[in-house]
């Protein structure tokens, strides 16, 4: 009895002892694994031990994870919100064109007065355009400011780098100022030391390494050369080897430029000392630069710059030429995205008896993102009798409109709100009937290489369309 009792005694002091073993063993796992744990999430802590570092009751790693937070808020925001005003402007039909008016009202947000005494030769394409701007630089006896958004490596840069640098090394005064973005990316650093080397000044607008983060979105588009402030270049053309050729095959794009001469060439050197003075700190205030200009022709225009932090003015304009129109309106953009004020406008002279076209690019599109934002609202502009042709031979990147033939813009802007609201553009309108007769010419010959997009095509689109224009909706106001 005693032995049985002895034996199941033992049997339950060992079983406890087991148990009290057991337990031991898992607490001293257990601890085992909580500092295996701990370990785990501090390690990176333990190698630096600079991060577990208190300041004002918050540890430092926590203090870099707000501050990164902030900026990248900081980024979004610069990116979304710094952005000139483009108010909802729908003016009604109070007088046409033709009124003696038109002129002061539609420019209210720019200039009221136009420069009378202008030149402007439209030039077509490459060949058209860079052989006038080559002999230009070559003819140049005092300075050579020159402003682009596009300026790649390549061979249409080898051309004009070699035009400026000679330029330069006879004693001409050379300003290049490009785009941080734009060309930033796309321009040999070899091909800015030649410059540099070769004696003209460079400058880049809001480079890309600065600190103003707020400024990396608003970039220049503008393009513009002048030549000792008496011949103006300005218009759709830029400096890459795309623009080469007559728009003769698809890598040869099509396009327009101006020859400036006159009165409006004095605004185009503003424009560019705008940039020029914000990039360098240099003031260009010399007669080289602001020579006495005689009228050298009959045009009547005005040169429509914008800039951050200012009402947008070249929409403003529009409207009241779209509301102004009785006959017709041809425009002709290459990244068209219009706001519901502007789609309302269009619709609105359709009503009234106007003829309205409107011609895109086609299957040759460099931004098929900005296409899909804008295909968004083709519905409503064919549902309201505007009619839409996509041009075929290559990609179209002329930016111009032309009222009832008597008005007419032409420059870098886009019919998107990048353009109204962010870039710096520069945009020369005119207001003469024989301008815009040649104006229309050249959209009718376009026109005849360009294929009518109809409802029942938009109606059809496919699925792949339809979901990249819904993908893009958050980002209509970037493209």
């Amino acid at each position: 009895m005693k032995a049985a009792l002895s034996t199941a005694h033992g049997g339950t002091s060992r079983k406890e002892g087991s148990k009290n073993g057991h337990a031991a063993e898992n607490a001293r796992r257990g601890i085992r694994h909580t500092k295996s744990s701990a370990h785990s999430n501090d390690g990176r802590s333990k190698k630096h031990p600079w991060l577990n570092r208190r300041y004002g009751g918050i540890l430092l790693r926590h203090w870099l994870i707000l501050g990164g937070t902030a900026l990248a808020a900081l980024c979004v925001g610069g990116w979304f919100l710094v952005r000139r005003e483009v108010p909802d402007f729908r003016p009604s039909h109070q007088f046409a064109v033709k009124d003696p008016a038109f002129f002061s009202a539609a420019h209210a947000a720019a200039d009221p007065v136009p420069l009378g005494g202008n030149r402007v030769t439209v030039l077509r394409n490459g060949d058209g355009t860079f052989p006038q701007m080559l002999q230009a630089i070559t003819e140049a006896r005092r300075t050579i400011n020159f402003e682009a958004f596009i300026f790649h490596s390549g061979h249409v840069a080898d051309q004009f780098i070699e035009k400026l640098v000679a330029r330069a090394r006879s004693g001409v005064e050379v300003r290049v100022l490009l785009d941080g973005v734009g060309s930033g990316s796309s321009l040999k650093n070899s091909d800015v030391r030649r410059l540099e080397e070769g004696g003209c000044k460079f400058a880049y607008f809001h480079p890309t390494r600065a600190l103003r983060l707020d400024r990396l979105n608003r970039r220049t588009h503008r393009r513009v050369m002048v030549i000792d402030g008496r011949v103006g270049f300005t218009g759709g053309v830029a400096f890459s080897d795309e623009w080469q050729g007559n728009a003769d095959a698809p890598d040869h794009w099509r396009d327009l430029h101006c020859k400036v001469e006159g009165p409006a060439v004095a605004k185009l050197q503003a424009a560019f000392q705008q940039h020029w003075l914000g990039a360098t700190g240099e003031i260009l205030a010399s007669p080289s630069h602001f020579p006495v200009l005689e009228p050298a022709g009959k045009l009547q225009a005005q040169v429509i710059s914008s800039t951050e932090f200012s009402v947008a003015a070249l929409p403003l304009i529009q409207a009241v030429a779209i509301a102004s129109a009785e006959k017709s309106i041809s425009i002709t953009n290459p990244y068209c995205t219009p706001t519901e004020g502007q789609v309302y406008l269009l619709n609105e002279a359709v009503k009234r008896g106007v003829r309205v076209r409107m011609m895109l690019p086609g299957k040759h599109n460099d931004q098929p993102w900005t296409k899909a934002a804008g295909r968004g609202c083709y519905g409503d502009l064919l549902k309201g009798g505007v009619e839409i042709y996509e041009y075929e031979p290559t990609m179209i990147h002329c930016k111009t409109m032309v009222i009832d033939g008597l008005f007419s813009i032409i420059g870098t802007s886009n019919l998107d709100a990048r353009s109204a609201a962010i870039n710096e553009e520069i945009d020369l309108t005119i207001y003469d009937e024989d301008f815009a007769k040649q104006m229309d010419e050249i959209f009718e010959g376009d026109i005849k290489q360009s294929r009518r997009y109809r409802l029942e095509n938009f109606e059809k689109r496919g699925l792949w369309e339809r979901l990249t224009e819904w993908l893009v909706l958050p980002f209509q106001s970037q493209l």
